[in-house]
């Protein structure tokens, strides 16, 4: 997948969000109807990927994981994952 990353919800989080175009605020700061409709949540593998800026791109190659699921350590509930990600600048 390629796309933009979204400000992160909590410095220590394990995880982004990638969107589809660049946004310049956090997509859960705001009400439900200005959250991107194209989001994903990118679990980098270990040694990750650090938040750089928003109007980034990036390339992210993963295992696709679809459902509900909570991330237990910011309560952050994901419908759509790439687990184990690389993450690559440019894309």
């Amino acid at each position: 997948m390629v796309g933009y990353l979204a400000p992160p919800l909590k410095a220590e989080a394990g995880f982004f969000v990638l969107c589809a175009q660049p946004v310049s605020i956090c997509p859960f700061c705001q009400s439900d109807a200005d959250w991107p409709q194209d989001i994903v949540v990118v679990y980098p593998q270990s040694g990750g990927w650090r938040f750089r800026s928003s109007a980034e791109r990036v390339e992210v190659t993963g295992t696709l994981e679809v459902g509900g699921a909570l991330d237990p350590r910011t309560g952050f509930v994901s419908q759509v994952r790439l687990v184990a990600a690389v993450v690559r600048a440019g894309g």
